[in-house]
């Protein structure tokens, strides 16, 4: 058993406190490399567009919009292009977007990189507005191909062009 004098080290020179600060250091790294992973993971997890709705209190067509489609957006296709935010111009703050101004309600805006890429003013019903969002949303990038396990693209997804 190794025998302390009164500075708190050991014979041989190294002390409580030097074992107690690698400790914490070693705590410190990990958690630094928990929280890359995690930023890491949510930045290529997010679309890169998204859909903003710009509405109003009392807005009927609003209310419409959230019977039809607010249900089942999120399970769509299109979500998966350009995640939805709701901003409500009576309560919300104004949101860090560079856009053209809001005058109908609701107004879907596509975003990304924080910049205005297209828009649809008001809703004209929920046939009408699959389209016009397809429409807007080819505004967009191509998504990239699925890749299948042995590296190359799917097949079979409806994709390939006939020669």
């Amino acid at each position: 058993m190794a025998t302390r004098n009164n500075s708190g080290l050991s014979p041989t020179g190294r002390g409580m406190r030097t074992q107690a600060n690698h400790t914490l250091a070693w705590r410190g790294l990990a958690a630094l490399f928990a929280a890359l992973f995690v930023a890491a993971f949510a930045a290529t997890a997010a679309p890169a567009a998204e859909l903003v709705m710009f509405r109003r209190d009392g807005c009927p067509w609003c209310a419409k919009w959230d019977r039809e489609i607010g249900p089942i957006y999120s399970k769509t296709e299109f979500s998966r292009r350009a995640s939805l935010r709701l901003i409500n111009l009576d309560r919300d703050p104004a949101p860090t977007i560079v856009h053209a101004p809001i005058h109908y309600s609701p107004t879907f805006v596509l975003v990304e990189g924080g910049k205005e890429l297209g828009r649809i003013e008001g809703y004209p019903g929920d046939e009408f507005f699959w389209v016009r969002l397809q429409n807007l949303l080819e505004l967009l990038p191509a998504p990239a191909p699925k890749e299948s396990r042995k590296g190359g693209p799917v097949s079979g997804t409806g994709t390939e062009r006939l020669l």
